[in-house]
């Protein structure tokens, strides 16, 4: 086996990033006896409390960058939303895992939709729109419904309409008001899965059972893993993410989204360079984590294993099933449960959607002992 460059005890990790992904990586960093630098953009950052050194400014401030260059011995980022500038000049100073390359594809769906085409890894039809007469011309030559997304900075539903066909293009894009967008065909699907796949310093791959994830309003509500679907598109699933780490050169966890539809084929819907929300089951049903597996892969340490140690549902705590802005839901009955975990993101006040945390339930009724404690808390 070839030597990896392994990074010496008491090296830091610097995080681009001060959420609750941040927060997770800084956690699992702090187990492996590995220091971390948080950067946080400015932005509200939960990850600062558990992290060893924090940098808290804008990420186009030049002395913050300076400093996270000078501080830190490699770095990887906890969200994909930061400047490529940024990316590349850190880059040029410290190892950055993923590359600013394969964080600026999956950033922007322009270019995460071509690398998809280029690569011939099937995915739905798109076209890519600038002005409202080229909406007009992609509406015409899709004839039917879609989806339009802004190019960029589009999550958890937000960025997109959808279309049934009939509308005025002119009307619809002085309304959505983005410079560039990509009109998608709407994909009539029987399930959404995701696979989290890691890659090593030295090529190793590693893939993660495929989720089945549900959501609501747009937020992913709860990942099911196993995915209730079939071996072969299970292994499809898992091959297909292969070939994206593979095409995109790529050194640490990342997620692949999927529909699933009723003829049993695959398309890739989104790619996320980093942890993912739908990987956060990993944490207690896993013999590796995703967020120690992107640290092992980060630092150049051999990946570990993603087995599957027993079937679980991550259910995803939203800000509405607090009762108000400070208090929280009553944990009592989720501790009760015996085989439930609950893992809280530090974030002080609950607002609407927010994602204040996730709990995991292990065990084969894992599905149905979530969706009652969901309920409970919802019908307070």
């Amino acid at each position: 086996m070839p030597s990896l460059p392994i990074h010496p005890p008491g090296c830091i990790v610097g995080v681009i990033g001060g959420g609750q992904l941040g927060r997770m990586l800084a956690l699992a960093a702090r187990r492996m006896g590995v220091r971390t630098l948080i950067w946080t953009g400015g932005l509200e950052a939960p990850a600062v409390e558990v992290a060893d050194e924090v940098i808290d400014a804008p990420f186009d401030d030049a002395a913050a960058l300076e400093r996270f260059c000078q501080t830190a011995t490699v770095a990887t980022v906890e969200f994909e939303n930061i400047p490529r500038t940024t990316l590349e000049t850190v880059a040029a100073g410290i190892p950055l895992h993923p590359s600013p390359a394969a964080i600026s594809t999956c950033q922007n769906r322009e270019r995460e939709k071509n690398f998809l085409r280029q690569h011939e890894i099937p995915c739905t039809w798109f076209a890519v729109v600038g002005s409202a007469a080229e909406l007009a011309e992609a509406m015409k030559d899709l004839g039917g419904p879609g989806v339009l997304k802004t190019a960029d900075f589009g999550y958890d539903g937000k960025g997109q309409i959808k279309l049934d066909g009939t509308e005025d293009p002119e009307a619809v894009w002085a309304e959505f008001d983005a410079p560039r967008a990509v009109l998608e065909a709407f994909v009539p699907f029987e399930r959404e899965l995701s696979v989290m796949v890691a890659r090593g310093a030295d090529g190793q791959v590693v893939t993660y059972d495929p989720a089945e994830n549900r959501h609501r309003h747009h937020i992913l509500d709860v990942s099911i893993v196993p995915a209730r679907t079939t071996p072969a598109v299970a292994l499809e699933a898992s091959a297909i993410a292969r070939r994206i780490a593979g095409a995109l050169d790529y050194r640490g966890i990342l997620g692949v989204e999927f529909f699933l539809k009723e003829d049993g084929s695959l398309l890739v819907n989104e790619m996320a360079p980093r942890p993912h929300n739908s990987g956060h089951h990993t944490l207690d049903a896993c013999a590796t984590s995703q967020f120690e597996q992107q640290l092992r892969a980060v630092l150049g340490l051999p990946l570990g294993s993603p087995r599957l140690l027993s079937p679980v549902v991550m259910l995803n705590l939203l800000g509405d099933f607090w009762p108000d802005e400070t208090t929280p839901p009553d944990w009592q009955p989720l501790f009760q449960d015996g085989e439930a975990f609950l893992h809280l993101y530090g974030k002080r006040r609950a607002i609407g959607r927010r994602k204040m945390g996730h709990a995991n339930f292990l065990g084969p009724d894992a599905l149905e002992r979530a969706e009652a404690m969901k309920a409970a808390w919802l019908e307070r």
